[in-house]
């Protein structure tokens, strides 16, 4: 997964200019790496004039302070990388909370020693008295701003409630992506959608929630929901974090598990993605699994797509998709679609426009003043017209 990391630094904005690898059965409890390892990685960071030194591995906060004392140029962890990107992709206020959080609960056990980098965080807090250290300030202004941001993210799961709660009013199913970054959640999701949401191959380059609504074949109305992309060992400050963006797919009714189908690393990414819907509750809920990019694969591996369990798509163009609605259709459960035949006056002209916007018209026949329809619909559009039904059926 090497690859991996060097997109996550280069959706970071920074250069790599040198790589050093070490193999170990287990790591130094101290420093992550062997004392020989943190000599060659200081030469080299020397040798390049680096001015970062980026570990592709979680450090315990004994571990980064060991690190940076021994090391010429700052370090930084797989976790406070993601969070860099994260904070760099976030476009509403939601975004910006959520990474802001994310990001001091990171940092909060890692401040011993680095008092004075954290000195220009948040103000206006009053001090105990002339003894206390910079340190403690630090923390006790992290913890003041925690507090706050929790209490507004908790305010927008209120928002998100009601919004929901209006919703339920209307039965309208959501449909959520997910799935691994840079699967092609945004590219499906425009070109369902018709929206011009931001698709790109840079991770995480969606982190706000997108919701639009969606007609399926059946001419039910749904809404799909684009979220944030998984990543292998997704450090647990951002589940948390982005709990708020993460109910959409704990109250979807589907979801669509988007995956590369071209990526060597299909199955590993499957799994991790799988992980964090499991710790989300959501594994229960009926889950489409979806093959994207098989533009990009030869004949003989296009052969190989024949289960059943999965469909094939390209997102980008566009093949697969009449197959891949057809089944959203019928993993539906709520407000399914039903058969019925009808028989409305001419005169009601509201009732045959409400029927051929919503409904499938399978058949129609002009009998005196009233039309005879057999329709396939939606059971709660349907149910509004009972008083139509023709009682031969």
């Amino acid at each position: 997964m090497f690859r991996e990391f060097r997109e996550l630094v280069a959706g970071a904005g920074a250069e790599i200019v040198a790589e050093v690898l070490q193999r170990r059965p287990e790591p130094d409890p101290a420093t992550l790496i062997g004392k020989g390892k943190i000599e060659e990685i200081s030469a080299t960071a020397q040798s390049a004039q680096a001015t970062l030194i980026l570990f592709d591995h979680d450090l315990t906060p004994t571990q980064l302070r060991n690190l940076e004392r021994a090391l010429p140029a700052r370090v930084v962890d797989r976790t406070q990388l993601i969070l860099d990107i994260f904070a760099r992709h976030a476009r509403s206020r939601e975004g910006h909370l959520q990474v802001e959080l994310a990001q001091l609960e990171y940092m909060l056990p890692r401040l011993a020693g680095r008092g004075r980098a954290m000195s220009q965080l948040g103000g206006g807090i009053g001090t105990r008295g002339p003894g206390e250290t910079q340190l403690e300030t630090d923390r006790r202004k992290i913890q003041r701003r925690l507090l706050q941001l929790k209490k507004d993210l908790e305010g927008v799961r209120r928002v998100r409630a009601q919004q929901r709660q209006r919703r339920s009013a209307v039965p309208v199913p959501t449909i959520a992506l997910v799935g691994y970054t840079n699967a092609g959640k945004s590219t499906l999701f425009n070109r369902l959608t018709d929206a011009q949401v931001l698709a790109s191959s840079r991770m995480f380059s969606t982190l706000d929630p997108k919701l639009r609504a969606l007609v399926l074949p059946s001419r039910r109305k749904v809404l799909l929901s684009d979220t944030v992309g998984f990543i292998s060992n997704l450090p647990h400050t951002l589940i948390n974090a982005f709990r708020a963006t993460l109910e959409e797919v704990e109250k979807a009714e589907v979801l669509l598990h988007m995956q590369d189908f071209s990526s060597p690393h299909r199955e590993q990414q499957k799994e991790e993605v799988e992980k964090v819907l499991s710790e989300l509750g959501a594994l229960d809920k009926p889950i489409l699994q979806i093959l994207n990019k098989v533009d990009l694969l030869g004949a003989e591996e296009r052969r190989l797509l024949s289960d059943e369990s999965v469909v094939a798509i390209s997102a980008r163009t566009g093949e697969g998709i009449d197959q891949l609605l057809t089944l959203v259709d019928r993993a539906l459960t709520s407000d399914p679609v039903v058969e019925e035949k009808f028989s409305v006056p001419q005169r009601e002209g509201g009732v045959l426009a409400a029927l051929d916007a919503g409904a499938l018209i399978l058949k129609r026949e002009f009998s005196g003043d009233s039309v005879d329809l057999t329709v396939a619909g939606p059971a709660s559009l349907l149910g509004r017209y009972r008083q139509y039904r023709d009682e031969k059926w």
